[in-house]
């Protein structure tokens, strides 16, 4: 037994790490007439329905860190099987604590159960967390990553004095998956850029997508002006959006039914003055005890609050149908919009995402801003006729009173109708109007709340493209701001917040050509309409309330 305890010391199976003596269960790969090269079925797709090639990744991930194949393996079999009895059984054993420990996985039999010099077959893939390595799991699991021979056909062919001299290459997409070619463009931007392009179609078909961004970290600018540009690569299914799926239908369906509902709410509520008093004072007193009224008795009030949410209805239609004509010329896909609700203005606007890569800024500039010009003019419209037929009782019919105080929601809507309806009209308990002034009303400040420059609101997305991406961190965290101090949008500051934090906040995805100039025109319509929108969402405050006549301040 010492003899034997001699021999075990000096075996190099003890000496051996758990990793190490792991790589020792890993078989040796048989290829058969029905597998491919690497023992995976033909056709097989391993992860995320990739093709075969995957199945290679997966057996070189699994072996490269294993190190289970070749000749080394076939040399540790033979220095295994040429060991005393007494030192496999040992190592076994040791190897078996080793693991309970470790938190590694094997299918293989217990040691106890294995008969001496008798070979068993090794299960197929035998490894430890520990060994994992995490960099190449997320490869593996990561989105698919351009060919580099098709980069390297890219660099010789496409690249040169001419054109763009190449000087060095970088990451590029969110997670590194494309490749960014970095140099010094040799001549007109866009006449590079769609040479470049169709000599990329030609050599890979529609596989890739070439974009022309900013250099990132560029200190100078291009000699013949502008910014420096580079040229990124992606694949297509990784760079443009996905399809429309059938939950998304599902849920765009139930939110346009709550909108409807939140509208009729708001055309209720639009009679105020009429409603019963039990469940006016249930909803606006704070103090209120008791059970709750009911609701049945607003029923009747239904069919008149139709008008007022038809008009706030009509208006965001409008909005999408001035998204949908902007972009259809111009080959762009929308998504189905997203209706948001809203029991205060009706609705909040809607969600509408881009389906396909925009080719430039111009383009998203104005497809993002003829939206909130299609609804703004709509409802100014309505806001207009509104009060005309408000100010002529006379001719007007269905008037509804609501508090003068309403009107100090908006510094310039406020003094428009105390423009038209004047300073007896506003400067009392109660104003009589017009359906279409609450609906005009509505639509205004729903689309200006919706032009605000951050995120991937209307305003945002026109920012971005009138002004690149990088000018939302500014204007964002000024709206933010505004936004959390009440400046903007009084008390519906705080829920709109909240909404474009949630479901706006990342900006909009990059064009194929994020560098060409928008022209100043479009820039100087961008910076009146975001001071139109400060103007319609500052509320006024009460003394100039009171200078102006705008609501009766004491009756507060």
């Amino acid at each position: 037994m010492a003899a034997a305890a001699a021999a075990l010391a000096s075996s190099p199976l003890v000496h051996l790490t758990a990793a190490a003596r792991l790589r020792l269960r890993l078989p040796r790969p048989r290829p058969s007439v029905s597998s491919s090269r690497w023992g995976c079925p033909r056709g097989a797709y391993l992860v995320d329905w990739r093709p075969l090639r995957r199945c290679d990744r997966m057996r070189r991930f699994s072996v490269d860190e294993g190190g289970g194949g070749g000749e080394d393996g076939e040399k540790r079999g033979e220095e295994e099987a040429a060991a005393p009895v007494e030192a496999k059984v040992g190592a076994a054993e040791e190897l078996g604590s080793e693991r309970s420990r470790s938190g590694s996985f094997s299918s293989s039999s217990s040691p106890s159960s294995a008969t001496p010099g008798v070979s068993s077959e090794p299960p197929l893939l035998s490894f430890s967390v520990d060994n994992i390595d995490t960099v190449k799991l997320l490869e593996l699991l990561g989105p698919e990553k351009v060919d580099q021979a098709d980069v390297k056909a890219i660099k010789e062919k496409f690249f040169g004095y001419t054109t763009f001299w190449l000087t060095r290459e970088e990451p590029f997409g969110d997670l590194g998956e494309g490749v960014l070619f970095v140099g010094n463009l040799r001549g007109d931007r866009e006449e590079i850029f769609g040479k470049l392009q169709r000599q990329l179609r030609e050599l890979t078909g529609d596989k890739y997508n070439l974009f022309m961004v900013e250099e990132p970290n560029s200190e100078e600018d291009d000699p013949r002006g502008g910014p420096r540009v580079s040229f990124g690569l992606l694949r297509r299914e990784v760079s443009e959006p996905g399809p429309t799926t059938l939950w998304q239908y599902v849920i765009s369906l139930l939110l346009f039914l709550l909108t409807v509902f939140s509208c009729i709410e708001l055309g209720i509520a639009s009679k105020i003055s009429s409603l019963p008093p039990d469940i006016v004072s249930y909803f606006t007193d704070p103090n209120a005890t008791g059970p709750p009224p009911d609701m049945q008795l607003l029923l009747p009030f239904v069919e008149s609050a139709l008008p007022v949410a038809y008009g706030v209805l009509a208006i965001q239609l409008f909005h999408e149908v001035g998204h949908f004509l902007a972009a259809y010329p111009k080959n762009v896909k929308l998504g189905i919009p997203f209706f948001i609700p809203n029991f205060t203005l009706g609705t909040f606007g809607s969600i509408t995402q881009f389906k396909s890569i925009l080719p430039d800024r111009k383009t998203m500039f104005d497809v993002s801003m003829a939206g909130p010009l299609a609804g703004a003019a709509l409802s100014f419209s309505m806001f207009s006729v509104g009060l005309w037929l408000s100010s002529n009782p006379a001719g007007a019919t269905d008037l509804v009173q609501v508090p003068s105080n309403l009107f100090q929601g908006s510094l310039l809507l406020g003094l428009i109708s105390r423009a038209i309806l004047g300073y007896s009209a506003l400067h009392a308990a109660t104003v009589s109007i017009h359906p279409l002034v609450i609906a005009g009303w509505c639509g205004l400040t729903t689309t200006a709340f919706n032009m605000l420059p951050v995120g991937c609101l209307d305003g945002g997305r026109g920012l971005q493209g009138a002004f690149g991406k990088d000018a939302l961190f500014g204007f964002g965290l000024t709206t933010y701001s505004l936004l959390g101090l009440g400046v903007l949008g009084g008390p519906l500051s705080l829920p709109w917040g909240l909404y474009v934090l949630l479901c706006q906040r990342t900006p909009e995805k990059p064009c194929l050509d994020d560098v060409s100039d928008v022209g100043t025109w479009r820039r100087g319509a961008l910076i009146a309409s975001v001071f139109l929108v400060v103007l319609i969402l500052i509320p006024l405050w009460d003394e100039l309330a009171e200078d102006l006549g705008v609501g009766l301040v004491s009756s507060f």
